[in-house]
């Protein structure tokens, strides 16, 4: 465990020197050119959020691939899928051929593992996304083989990705605002959501470099007995998921500007913790195949979220969306994902100080 984390803190201090190199040789050129101003950042950054997406795997074999080749996944919610950052879990690699080795010895059919052909990346392109976190349990389905190429196919489409050793986080500009990007997990290859320190050192640091600094992490037990945050270590399958309640917080003490949860596969509360954002769990967006889309898997939040170019918190509209074997994505008209969010939020912080109306998510004044 000392290793990794040596390993990690080692890439970290390399990204932020040669980070900080660049922007030293960049300050030098515009004082050189007598051209140095003050940045002037927008007044409101919009980020839209989603959870898990799988768009179907061709492992065990091309039945477990949707009947439209995935082309139509996100249509529609294409319309919403629009923000200076649009996010979303990727929970899977690209890889076009291959076995994966956590199936040897079981049934491939009863096996979780996951590969999107390589051509569902312009998919995710096309449809709005350009950031993704591949902190989770499934990039790393196919080994480095998997992981690399998934990397590799990201690279190529300029789509800004972070949350495995190699790569912890990204550093990144929009509209002249500087973002940094970095994602948590509890698995193996991935930056941990476990040790809250370094954690909170490499936010630290990160904030250091950029103008908002985006969190995302995935964390805590799955299915709808883990619907709610409990502030404690959570224990699933005998593994330790972390306290997504801890991290959330030490984070933020230490610069996050907003913290973007998913893992449990269904929709958890909210939360606004020194004017910053925390979604504890955005559920399964748009998942193909072998996951569960019954009760409260199948339900998730589309969110909408406005901050200040402080990153503090403004406002998040939530768009409901459902999903089915049929129907596949669609949006739900019921509001189901905005009212459990409501319901939760309410349960697990009590005097949170929000108010939940007409699909929008604000602070209440009234408090």
């Amino acid at each position: 465990m000392k290793k990794i984390f040596g390993l990690l803190v080692g890439i970290a201090a390399t990204y932020l020197m040669l980070s900080c190199q660049n922007r030293t040789t960049e300050a030098k050129q515009v004082i050189k050119n007598d051209t140095l101003k003050v940045r002037k950042l927008k007044d409101t950054i919009s980020i839209v959020a989603v959870g898990d997406m799988m768009l179907g795997s061709a492992f065990p074999s091309k039945l477990n691939l949707p009947p439209d080749d995935a082309i139509h996944s996100f249509k529609a919610v294409d319309t919403f899928l629009r923000g200076d950052i649009v996010f979303g879990n990727l929970e899977g690699c690209f890889l076009n051929s291959g076995n994966s080795s956590k199936c040897k010895g079981i049934n491939p059919n009863n096996c979780y593992a996951f590969r999107m052909p390589d051509r569902y990346a312009g998919i995710f392109k096309t449809a709005g996304f350009n950031v993704l976190s591949v902190a989770n349990n499934h990039v790393g389905d196919f080994n480095n083989k998997g992981r690399k190429n998934t990397a590799k196919i990201l690279d190529s489409l300029q789509i800004h990705y972070a949350g495995q050793l190699d790569k912890p986080f990204d550093l990144f500009s929009i509209d002249s605002v500087k973002y940094a990007f970095v994602a948590f997990a509890p698995n193996e290859n991935t930056v941990s959501i476990k040790n809250i320190d370094s954690a909170k050192l490499l936010v630290a640091e990160l904030k250091k470099q950029a103008d908002i600094v985006i969190v995302s992490f995935h964390g805590g037990g799955e299915g709808a007995r883990f619907e709610h945050v409990t502030r404690k270590t959570e224990i699933f399958y005998n593994e330790n998921r972390g306290n997504v309640y801890a991290f959330a917080h030490g984070v933020i003490d230490a610069g996050a500007d907003v913290v973007l949860g998913h893992g449990p596969h269904v929709t958890r509360a909210v939360e606004v913790y020194k004017n910053k954002f925390i979604a504890y769990s955005l559920g399964n967006f748009c998942t193909y195949g072998m996951f569960s889309l019954r009760g409260p898997n199948g339900i998730a939040p589309l969110l909408q979220l406005k901050i200040n170019s402080q990153g503090d918190f403004l406002y998040a509209d939530v768009v409901s969306v459902k999903q089915d074997k049929i129907s596949r994505l669609t949006v739900d008209d019921s509001g189901a994902a905005f009212q459990k969010m409501k319901t939760l939020t309410d349960m697990d912080f009590k005097g949170h100080g929000l108010k939940f109306e007409n699909n929008r998510i604000s602070l209440d004044e009234k408090q």
